[in-house]
């Protein structure tokens, strides 16, 4: 119904739908895919009165612009950008009530890279293995909005909560990322591994919800040839052969045949979403475990 809807003025760079993901389906090649920022996400579901797992809207850089067909409380989180509603300044991290008819326009992110946009009741689409994600790499879920665009809201859960403080974990200039080594840190040589430890990396314009991608240093390598195709995990560092670390995001494939040399938790990859390019980025050790399988094998 066209009354319980938006429509989508200005898309931007990318916008599309998210939610907490595909959990349990890598075993089937599907990966996790949802919110690259989930404490944005979370945040923005929260200040609206939804339960955390209901879909927004993740923007890319350049936000996005929509007309509500109904009336409907907003919150933007995330990248802080600014805020308009029939281009008057409105609150950002905060809980909005916007008229239907209204033009919403969340605008380009002033620092970091994403911006999350949950309406009361969570945008509807239709649910594949369980969730309405956007997946880049497979396809899978709602396709990314292109102007023009209408998309349906579920019905409100209930009033808003009232909101004197929000915590947001900022953007910051610099992305630290704790690194667990393994499983194929012996593919490297000491010095490689130093390299990655001390390096001065960067984040490359060629970065997507797929894969956090680095500029700087390459790697020593102790093993030449590739690996056969093996599991790939939310996290993983992996190291082509041009040497220098993508970090796999949501949209990671879920095999791959280059060597993994660490795993960066979940709870620090919401700062590796929202890394523009040409942020600076540290990787610093947290030791390493037992992967539970022979280390090095056959090129």
């Amino acid at each position: 119904m066209t009354d319980t809807a938006f429509a989508v003025v200005r898309s931007g760079a990318l916008t599309t739908v998210q939610d907490l993901g595909r959990i349990g389906h890598a075993h089937l090649g599907v990966p996790r895919s949802g919110a690259l920022d989930q404490p944005a996400h979370r945040l923005a579901n929260r200040l609206v009165g939804n339960p955390e797992g209901a879909a927004t809207l993740e923007t890319t850089l350049t936000g996005c612009a929509l007309r509500l067909r109904r009336a409907a409380t907003v919150a933007v989180t995330g990248a802080p950008c600014p805020v308009t509603v029939d281009g008057r300044p409105a609150a950002w991290g905060a809980p909005l009530r916007i008229p239907a008819g209204a033009l919403l326009e969340a605008g380009a992110a002033t620092h970091g890279v994403r911006s999350y946009m949950a309406f009361d009741g969570g945008v509807e689409a239709e649910a594949v293995l369980g969730s309405r994600a956007t997946d880049v790499l497979s396809g899978l879920g709602p396709a990314p909005l292109v102007d023009g665009a209408v998309l349906r809201l579920g019905p409100p859960r209930g009033p808003a909560p009232r909101v004197d403080w929000v915590p947001h974990q900022g953007v910051t200039r610099e992305v630290v990322l704790p690194v667990v080594l393994g499983p194929r840190d012996d593919w490297f040589t000491t010095a490689g591994l130093h390299t990655l430890t001390t390096g001065d990396f960067r984040v490359s314009a060629a970065s997507n919800r797929i894969g956090l991608r680095t500029e700087g240093p390459c790697l020593e390598r102790a093993k030449e040839g590739e690996l056969p195709s093996e599991g790939m995990a939310l996290g993983a560092l992996q190291v082509p052969p041009d040497g220098r670390p993508v970090l796999f995001l949501a949209d990671h494939p879920t095999t791959g045949g280059y060597p993994v040399v660490g795993v960066v938790p979940e709870p620090y990859l919401a700062a590796a979403a929202q890394a523009a390019p040409g942020t600076p980025v540290r990787f610093t050790p947290l030791g390493r475990v037992s992967w539970g399988r022979p280390r090095g094998g056959d090129a």
